[in-house]
């Protein structure tokens, strides 16, 4: 059984970097799954894809977010992060990490993120 973690710091000051990670049990993201997502649920609407790395470290992006966005991976402790940059409250959300690209199998419980001075 797959499972996976969020974690990072659940207030960000606008214009600054939301830093988020997912740890990974129970599979590899190198070889067990082909793909790896991060989605979010701003407050009130609907859930949104923000992009995918691969098993083999290739990242994809949401167009509307490609801008700001970077996904990584942390091979040896088997985690792959988010790295939204320039937030605006607008960027309030919940955010999942989840496995698969656009039909996801495995969730993490999702992490409060809130962008405020």
């Amino acid at each position: 059984q797959v499972q996976l973690q969020e974690s990072g710091p659940g207030l960000v000051k606008p214009s600054q970097t939301l830093s988020l990670t997912c740890t990974v049990s129970g599979g590899s993201i190198t070889t067990n799954y082909p793909n790896w997502s991060w989605l979010r649920q701003p407050p009130g609407k609907g859930l949104e894809w923000m992009g995918a790395i691969t098993s083999e470290g290739s990242a994809y992006y949401s167009p509307s977010l490609k801008s700001r966005t970077s996904i990584s991976r942390d091979t040896s402790k088997n985690q792959f992060s988010l790295q939204l940059r320039s937030v605006t409250p607008e960027d309030t959300a919940v955010y999942y990490c989840a496995e698969g690209f656009s039909i996801w199998t495995y969730w993490g419980q999702g992490t409060q993120v809130t962008v405020s001075s």
